[in-house]
């Protein structure tokens, strides 16, 4: 069973009380931009297996949205962080790459 920390209200909850939202740190686009940009916001999305950085919202707790690290084939958690973060705090970063080397941040859309 999957377990997550809810960095706002401190709790761990498993899944049954989260909502996934998907992808982590997506550019978002909006009026004005390219059909093929609009386009891939909607429909392009990765589903690796092995590292993932993933929406989650704790619905049946504080109701608030995070972020996770984890590894789509194993289930591991690296972390959790507020969805207002721009990307992987600095000290998650390295535990996923001193975990899998050879791993490198890929950013998605403008986050650090």
């Amino acid at each position: 069973m999957l377990i997550l920390f809810c960095p706002h209200c401190g709790v761990e909850a498993d899944e049954t009380e989260l909502a996934p939202g998907g992808e982590a740190h997506l550019r978002r686009e909006g009026p004005g931009s390219a059909d093929e940009a609009f386009e891939g916001y909607l429909f392009g999305r990765v589903n690796p297996k092995g590292v993932h950085f993933e929406r989650w919202r704790h619905a049946y707790g504080c109701g608030k949205w995070f972020l996770a690290a984890r590894d789509t084939a194993t289930m591991r958690v690296w972390g959790t962080y507020p969805a207002s973060e721009a990307g992987p705090p600095d000290p998650l970063r390295d535990a996923v790459t001193a975990d899998r080397p050879g791993w490198a941040w890929r950013d998605l859309g403008g986050a650090a």
